[in-house]
Protein backbone atom coordinates (compact mmCIF):
# COMPACT_ATOMS: atom_id res chain seq x y z
CA UNK A 1 0.00 0.00 0.00
CA UNK A 2 1.60 3.12 -1.07
CA UNK A 3 2.65 6.35 1.05
CA UNK A 4 -1.02 8.08 -0.02
CA UNK A 5 -2.77 5.17 0.47
CA UNK A 6 -1.62 4.79 3.88
CA UNK A 7 -2.40 8.47 4.73
CA UNK A 8 -5.56 8.57 3.23
CA UNK A 9 -6.77 5.19 5.04
CA UNK A 10 -8.30 7.50 8.25
CA UNK A 11 -9.14 4.00 10.50
CA UNK A 12 -6.33 2.01 11.28
CA UNK A 13 -7.19 -1.94 13.14
CA UNK A 14 -6.25 -0.75 16.76
CA UNK A 15 -9.34 1.66 16.71
CA UNK A 16 -11.41 -1.37 16.61
CA UNK A 17 -13.41 -2.08 20.07
CA UNK A 18 -13.91 -5.57 18.94
CA UNK A 19 -11.15 -6.61 21.53
CA UNK A 20 -10.89 -7.18 25.13
CA UNK A 21 -11.42 -4.38 27.63
CA UNK A 22 -11.41 -1.65 25.09
CA UNK A 23 -13.29 0.45 26.93
CA UNK A 24 -10.11 1.54 29.35
CA UNK A 25 -7.51 -0.43 27.20
CA UNK A 26 -6.95 1.72 24.00
CA UNK A 27 -3.98 -0.36 22.39
CA UNK A 28 -1.66 -2.61 23.24
CA UNK A 29 2.22 -2.07 21.24
CA UNK A 30 5.16 -4.03 21.29
CA UNK A 31 8.17 -2.77 20.02
CA UNK A 32 11.65 -4.61 19.44
CA UNK A 33 14.89 -2.61 19.45
CA UNK A 34 17.61 -4.38 16.97
CA UNK A 35 21.60 -3.04 15.88
CA UNK A 36 23.50 -4.97 13.14
CA UNK A 37 26.72 -6.07 13.98
CA UNK A 38 29.67 -3.81 13.29
CA UNK A 39 27.97 -0.91 12.44
CA UNK A 40 27.92 2.10 14.76
CA UNK A 41 24.73 3.02 16.13
CA UNK A 42 22.35 5.82 14.66
CA UNK A 43 23.54 8.60 16.68
CA UNK A 44 27.15 7.61 15.97
CA UNK A 45 27.01 6.88 12.19
CA UNK A 46 28.14 7.90 9.39
CA UNK A 47 25.82 8.90 6.44
CA UNK A 48 27.57 5.43 4.99
CA UNK A 49 26.72 3.71 7.39
CA UNK A 50 23.07 4.81 7.75
CA UNK A 51 22.85 4.16 3.94
CA UNK A 52 24.60 0.49 4.28
CA UNK A 53 21.97 -0.22 7.17
CA UNK A 54 18.88 0.76 5.04
CA UNK A 55 19.92 -1.04 2.30
CA UNK A 56 20.73 -3.77 3.95
CA UNK A 57 17.54 -3.85 5.52
CA UNK A 58 15.56 -3.52 2.35
CA UNK A 59 17.27 -6.49 0.67
CA UNK A 60 15.66 -8.59 3.43
CA UNK A 61 12.55 -7.23 2.96
CA UNK A 62 12.94 -8.18 -0.81
CA UNK A 63 14.00 -11.72 -0.35
CA UNK A 64 11.61 -13.29 2.46
CA UNK A 65 8.06 -13.10 1.15
CA UNK A 66 6.09 -12.25 4.57
CA UNK A 67 8.44 -8.99 4.58
CA UNK A 68 7.67 -8.56 0.95
CA UNK A 69 4.41 -7.70 1.71
CA UNK A 70 5.22 -4.69 3.62
CA UNK A 71 5.18 -1.11 2.16
CA UNK A 72 8.93 0.42 2.35
CA UNK A 73 8.67 4.00 2.46
CA UNK A 74 11.52 5.97 2.32
CA UNK A 75 11.46 9.64 5.00
CA UNK A 76 13.41 11.34 2.69
CA UNK A 77 10.81 11.54 -0.23
CA UNK A 78 8.17 12.04 1.62
CA UNK A 79 7.24 15.63 3.06
CA UNK A 80 7.62 16.85 6.03
CA UNK A 81 3.62 17.34 6.60
CA UNK A 82 3.28 13.50 5.55
CA UNK A 83 6.09 12.64 8.11
CA UNK A 84 4.15 13.95 11.13
CA UNK A 85 0.77 12.31 9.62
CA UNK A 86 2.92 9.05 9.97
CA UNK A 87 3.52 9.67 13.77
CA UNK A 88 0.25 11.30 14.47
CA UNK A 89 -0.92 7.76 13.29
CA UNK A 90 1.48 6.20 15.71
CA UNK A 91 3.50 4.47 12.94
CA UNK A 92 6.49 6.07 13.60
CA UNK A 93 7.93 7.70 16.43
CA UNK A 94 8.05 11.89 16.30
CA UNK A 95 11.69 11.84 16.34
CA UNK A 96 11.73 9.46 13.37
CA UNK A 97 9.66 11.94 11.86
CA UNK A 98 11.88 15.21 11.87
CA UNK A 99 14.43 13.29 10.34
CA UNK A 100 14.42 12.07 6.68
CA UNK A 101 18.13 10.76 5.07
CA UNK A 102 18.66 7.03 5.45
CA UNK A 103 15.98 6.31 6.98
CA UNK A 104 12.56 4.09 6.14
CA UNK A 105 9.07 3.17 7.30
CA UNK A 106 8.53 0.02 6.79
CA UNK A 107 4.38 -0.66 6.99
CA UNK A 108 1.68 -3.74 6.87
CA UNK A 109 -1.67 -2.50 4.60
CA UNK A 110 -3.35 -2.99 7.77
CA UNK A 111 -0.97 -1.04 10.12
CA UNK A 112 -0.74 -3.80 12.66
CA UNK A 113 3.39 -3.96 12.16
CA UNK A 114 5.51 -0.90 11.71
CA UNK A 115 9.55 -1.10 11.08
CA UNK A 116 11.54 2.35 12.03
CA UNK A 117 14.86 2.07 10.33
CA UNK A 118 17.60 4.32 11.71
CA UNK A 119 16.06 5.89 14.41
CA UNK A 120 17.82 5.40 18.10
CA UNK A 121 18.63 2.03 17.07
CA UNK A 122 19.17 0.54 13.55
CA UNK A 123 15.58 -1.40 13.34
CA UNK A 124 12.85 -0.79 15.70
CA UNK A 125 10.24 -3.52 14.72
CA UNK A 126 6.85 -2.62 16.29
CA UNK A 127 3.34 -4.04 16.25
CA UNK A 128 -0.01 -2.22 17.64
CA UNK A 129 -3.34 -3.73 18.17
CA UNK A 130 -6.73 -2.58 19.71
CA UNK A 131 -7.48 -2.86 23.42
CA UNK A 132 -5.50 -5.78 25.55
CA UNK A 133 -4.28 -7.83 23.48
CA UNK A 134 -0.06 -7.72 24.68
CA UNK A 135 0.54 -11.79 23.85
CA UNK A 136 -1.09 -11.38 20.30
CA UNK A 137 1.09 -8.42 19.71
CA UNK A 138 3.84 -9.89 21.12
CA UNK A 139 3.66 -13.23 18.88
CA UNK A 140 3.26 -11.07 15.79
CA UNK A 141 6.50 -9.13 16.65
CA UNK A 142 8.34 -12.25 17.37
CA UNK A 143 7.34 -13.18 14.20
CA UNK A 144 8.91 -10.02 11.99
CA UNK A 145 11.51 -10.20 14.25
CA UNK A 146 12.51 -13.44 13.38
CA UNK A 147 12.30 -13.13 9.61
CA UNK A 148 14.29 -9.78 9.78
CA UNK A 149 16.94 -12.02 11.99
CA UNK A 150 16.80 -14.81 9.02
CA UNK A 151 18.37 -12.47 6.75
CA UNK A 152 20.49 -9.89 9.05
CA UNK A 153 23.02 -10.15 11.48
CA UNK A 154 22.31 -8.75 14.32
CA UNK A 155 24.30 -7.27 17.52
CA UNK A 156 23.87 -9.96 20.45
CA UNK A 157 25.74 -11.20 23.55
CA UNK A 158 25.27 -14.59 25.17
CA UNK A 159 25.67 -13.08 28.46
CA UNK A 160 23.73 -9.91 27.98
CA UNK A 161 21.17 -10.14 25.05
CA UNK A 162 20.37 -7.69 22.23
CA UNK A 163 23.15 -4.64 22.45
CA UNK A 164 21.18 -1.45 21.85
CA UNK A 165 21.99 2.32 21.93
CA UNK A 166 20.16 2.76 24.67
CA UNK A 167 21.17 1.06 27.94
CA UNK A 168 17.47 1.03 29.63
CA UNK A 169 16.82 -1.21 26.21
CA UNK A 170 19.78 -3.78 26.62
CA UNK A 171 18.53 -7.71 26.91
CA UNK A 172 15.41 -8.45 25.46
CA UNK A 173 15.41 -5.18 23.44
CA UNK A 174 11.59 -5.36 24.66
CA UNK A 175 9.53 -2.31 25.17
CA UNK A 176 5.83 -3.36 25.89
CA UNK A 177 2.78 -0.60 26.23
CA UNK A 178 -1.12 -0.37 26.65
CA UNK A 179 -2.76 3.21 26.15
CA UNK A 180 -5.20 3.74 28.89
CA UNK A 181 -7.94 5.87 29.06
CA UNK A 182 -8.67 7.07 32.48
CA UNK A 183 -11.41 10.11 32.51
CA UNK A 184 -13.13 8.73 35.70
CA UNK A 185 -9.55 8.69 37.67
CA UNK A 186 -8.68 11.89 36.61
CA UNK A 187 -12.24 14.11 37.41
CA UNK A 188 -12.25 12.37 41.03
CA UNK A 189 -8.91 13.73 41.19
CA UNK A 190 -7.21 9.80 41.81
CA UNK A 191 -4.91 9.71 39.03
CA UNK A 192 -1.81 10.19 40.60
CA UNK A 193 -1.92 8.51 43.17
CA UNK A 194 -2.93 5.69 40.90
CA UNK A 195 -0.21 6.82 38.50
CA UNK A 196 2.58 6.89 41.14
CA UNK A 197 1.71 3.78 42.64
CA UNK A 198 2.21 1.71 39.27
CA UNK A 199 5.51 3.73 38.70
CA UNK A 200 6.93 1.94 42.12
CA UNK A 201 6.15 -1.37 39.87
CA UNK A 202 8.56 -1.03 37.44
CA UNK A 203 6.41 1.11 34.89
CA UNK A 204 6.72 4.37 33.25
CA UNK A 205 3.76 6.39 32.56
CA UNK A 206 3.88 8.31 29.62
CA UNK A 207 1.71 10.74 27.40
CA UNK A 208 0.16 9.54 23.79
CA UNK A 209 2.92 9.98 21.47
CA UNK A 210 5.44 7.46 23.93
CA UNK A 211 8.14 9.16 25.81
CA UNK A 212 8.62 12.96 26.36
CA UNK A 213 4.81 13.52 25.27
CA UNK A 214 2.30 14.84 27.68
CA UNK A 215 -0.55 13.13 28.38
CA UNK A 216 -3.76 14.23 26.73
CA UNK A 217 -7.69 13.85 26.28
CA UNK A 218 -6.78 11.73 29.57
CA UNK A 219 -4.92 9.21 28.07
CA UNK A 220 -2.16 7.34 29.23
CA UNK A 221 0.76 5.20 28.10
CA UNK A 222 2.01 2.58 30.52
CA UNK A 223 5.17 0.75 29.71
CA UNK A 224 8.19 -1.38 31.17
CA UNK A 225 11.35 0.43 32.14
CA UNK A 226 13.89 -1.47 31.95
CA UNK A 227 14.54 -4.77 29.95
CA UNK A 228 18.35 -6.45 30.90
CA UNK A 229 17.81 -9.15 33.05
CA UNK A 230 13.94 -10.08 32.51
CA UNK A 231 12.71 -12.23 30.21
CA UNK A 232 9.87 -11.49 27.46
CA UNK A 233 7.20 -13.11 29.31
CA UNK A 234 8.01 -11.72 32.58
CA UNK A 235 8.19 -8.19 31.00
CA UNK A 236 4.62 -8.97 29.32
CA UNK A 237 2.68 -10.58 32.51
CA UNK A 238 4.21 -7.94 34.76
CA UNK A 239 3.17 -5.11 32.37
CA UNK A 240 -0.18 -6.67 32.08
CA UNK A 241 -0.90 -7.59 35.35
CA UNK A 242 -0.77 -3.99 36.27
CA UNK A 243 -2.34 -2.40 33.85
CA UNK A 244 -5.65 -4.82 34.92
CA UNK A 245 -4.83 -3.06 38.29
CA UNK A 246 -5.69 0.60 36.40
CA UNK A 247 -7.98 -1.23 34.38
CA UNK A 248 -10.43 -1.90 37.14
CA UNK A 249 -9.86 1.17 39.57
CA UNK A 250 -11.01 2.85 36.32
CA UNK A 251 -13.94 0.82 35.98
CA UNK A 252 -14.76 0.95 39.62
CA UNK A 253 -14.35 4.86 40.00
CA UNK A 254 -17.23 4.86 36.90
CA UNK A 255 -19.47 3.03 38.65
CA UNK A 256 -18.75 5.14 41.69
CA UNK A 257 -19.70 8.22 39.71
CA UNK A 258 -22.79 6.67 37.97
CA UNK A 259 -24.44 5.70 41.79
CA UNK A 260 -23.51 8.96 43.67
CA UNK A 261 -22.88 11.86 40.65
CA UNK A 262 -25.34 10.31 37.73
CA UNK A 263 -26.54 13.64 36.74
CA UNK A 264 -23.40 15.64 36.90
CA UNK A 265 -21.83 12.94 34.78
CA UNK A 266 -24.58 12.62 32.81
CA UNK A 267 -24.88 16.36 31.90
CA UNK A 268 -20.77 16.68 31.29
CA UNK A 269 -20.72 14.14 28.62
CA UNK A 270 -24.16 14.96 26.97
CA UNK A 271 -22.33 18.82 27.09
CA UNK A 272 -19.24 17.68 25.51
CA UNK A 273 -21.39 15.63 22.88
CA UNK A 274 -23.70 18.48 22.14
CA UNK A 275 -20.34 21.17 21.74
CA UNK A 276 -18.82 17.82 18.88
CA UNK A 277 -22.00 18.26 17.13
CA UNK A 278 -22.53 21.41 16.82
CA UNK A 279 -19.18 23.95 17.41
CA UNK A 280 -17.54 25.73 14.64
CA UNK A 281 -14.59 26.62 16.20
CA UNK A 282 -12.41 23.74 17.81
CA UNK A 283 -8.49 23.50 18.83
CA UNK A 284 -7.25 19.66 18.80
CA UNK A 285 -6.41 19.95 22.72
CA UNK A 286 -9.94 20.82 23.06
CA UNK A 287 -11.51 18.24 20.45
CA UNK A 288 -9.01 15.53 22.99
CA UNK A 289 -11.32 16.58 25.93
CA UNK A 290 -13.83 16.81 24.62
CA UNK A 291 -13.88 13.65 22.77
CA UNK A 292 -12.51 11.88 25.68
CA UNK A 293 -15.24 12.79 27.66
CA UNK A 294 -17.78 11.44 24.27
CA UNK A 295 -15.93 7.68 24.63
CA UNK A 296 -16.68 7.82 28.46
CA UNK A 297 -20.12 8.38 27.46
CA UNK A 298 -20.22 5.51 24.63
CA UNK A 299 -18.64 3.16 27.20
CA UNK A 300 -21.27 3.51 29.82
CA UNK A 301 -24.08 3.79 27.36
CA UNK A 302 -24.90 7.84 28.16
CA UNK A 303 -24.64 8.54 24.50
CA UNK A 304 -26.08 6.64 21.49
CA UNK A 305 -25.18 8.76 18.78
CA UNK A 306 -21.41 7.88 17.97
CA UNK A 307 -19.11 4.25 18.48
CA UNK A 308 -16.29 4.04 20.28
CA UNK A 309 -14.65 3.51 16.44
CA UNK A 310 -15.74 6.95 15.13
CA UNK A 311 -14.34 8.71 18.34
CA UNK A 312 -11.11 6.43 18.06
CA UNK A 313 -10.81 7.60 14.55
CA UNK A 314 -11.58 11.59 15.36
CA UNK A 315 -8.99 11.71 18.04
CA UNK A 316 -5.65 10.58 14.91
CA UNK A 317 -7.50 12.36 12.25
CA UNK A 318 -8.17 15.66 14.05
CA UNK A 319 -4.43 15.89 15.06
CA UNK A 320 -2.83 19.45 13.15
CA UNK A 321 -0.63 17.58 10.24
CA UNK A 322 -3.32 14.78 9.17
CA UNK A 323 -6.10 17.18 9.53
CA UNK A 324 -3.90 19.66 6.83
CA UNK A 325 -3.14 16.33 4.84
CA UNK A 326 -6.84 15.84 4.47
CA UNK A 327 -7.36 19.19 3.43
CA UNK A 328 -4.84 19.06 0.90
CA UNK A 329 -2.98 22.82 1.53
CA UNK A 330 -1.37 24.01 4.83
CA UNK A 331 -3.72 25.23 7.00
CA UNK A 332 -3.01 28.26 9.65
CA UNK A 333 -4.28 27.39 13.32
CA UNK A 334 -7.15 29.50 12.96
CA UNK A 335 -8.17 27.40 9.96
CA UNK A 336 -7.15 24.50 11.35
CA UNK A 337 -9.85 25.59 13.61
CA UNK A 338 -12.36 25.70 11.27
CA UNK A 339 -11.86 22.42 9.24
CA UNK A 340 -11.28 20.42 12.78
CA UNK A 341 -14.38 21.51 14.31
CA UNK A 342 -16.44 20.82 10.72
CA UNK A 343 -14.34 17.30 10.35
CA UNK A 344 -15.79 16.33 13.43
CA UNK A 345 -18.93 17.31 12.99
CA UNK A 346 -19.55 15.51 9.53
CA UNK A 347 -18.14 12.26 11.27
CA UNK A 348 -20.70 12.09 13.65
CA UNK A 349 -23.75 13.07 11.37
CA UNK A 350 -22.77 10.41 9.36
CA UNK A 351 -22.21 7.86 11.75
CA UNK A 352 -26.01 9.24 13.67
CA UNK A 353 -27.63 8.85 10.09
CA UNK A 354 -26.09 5.39 9.60
CA UNK A 355 -27.52 4.48 12.84
CA UNK A 356 -30.87 5.56 12.17
CA UNK A 357 -31.33 3.98 8.74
Amino acid sequence: MPLKDIINKTYSAWMSTDAPHTDVALSSRVRLARNLGDIPFPNQASPADLAKVAGLVETAVSQVPELSRLEIIRLSEASALDRQVLAEKHLISPQHAQGAENRLAIIAGDESVSVMVNEEDHIRIQTLMSGFQLDEAYQLADKIDDLFESRLDYAFDERIGYITACPTNVGTGLRVSIMVHLPALVVTGQVKAVLSAVSKLGIAIRGLYGEGSEASGNMFQLSNQVTLGRSERELIENLGAVTMQVIEQERSTRKKLIMEMREQLEDRVQRSYGILCHARLMTSQEALRLLSDAKLGVDLQLISGVDGKTINELMVITQPAYLQRLAGQELDPGERDISRATLIRERIRIRREGKER
